[in-house]
């Protein structure tokens, strides 16, 4: 049984999209430095269809995106909950955060626009990092499947230098 710790709308995670990012618990990499550790126990309410939609309806006016963040430990439910937000809301994109270097291969991931892959290792960075080991994809229009990664150190240089300029931001 999937559960979710706690969920944001955030701005960075998927690249141009306004996101209900769900943190699901549970994880079984417990990556080192990992910056989320209470999301290591199996704590918060279960995640399910139901409560999925009660989530999306309520953020759906504000949100273009939903992205599952983390869920490891039972990816085809992740991959199942996916599907079924597309056939209800096909105007959202679905993104997954994944701590594995390699999804498994029994999981479709078709219903997914994005997909970070990659364990987090304190000495490579975060997806903004130009020696990070992490790979943010995104699926396009033809199917074909990009990395997607560069977007991230791009858009970071930009925050910097816009701060930089107006130090009252």
């Amino acid at each position: 049984m999937l559960k979710y710790a706690n969920f944001d709308i955030v701005f960075q995670e998927v690249p141009e999209e306004v996101t209900l990012a769900i943190n699901i618990s549970n994880c079984p990499n417990q990556c080192p430095g990992c910056h989320s550790r209470y999301l290591w126990d199996n704590i918060g309410k279960e995640l399910d269809t139901n409560e999925l939609n009660r989530l999306v309806e309520q953020y759906k006016s504000g949100i273009t995106c939903v992205c599952f963040m983390g869920g490891d430990a039972e990816p085809k439910a992740v991959a199942d909950l996916a599907k079924q937000v597309k056939a209800s809301h096909s105007n959202l994109k679905l993104a997954w955060y994944s701590g594995k270097n390699e999804l498994p291969e029994n999981v479709s991931t078709e219903h997914f626009d994005y997909i970070k892959l990659g364990r987090y290792m304190a000495e490579f960075g975060p997806l903004d990092s130009a020696t990070t080991n992490q790979r943010m994809m995104k699926r396009l229009a033809d199917g074909r499947v990009k990395d997607i990664t560069e977007w991230f150190r791009r858009n970071k240089h930009v925050e910097i230098l816009e701060v930089e300029k107006n130090p009252t931001v």
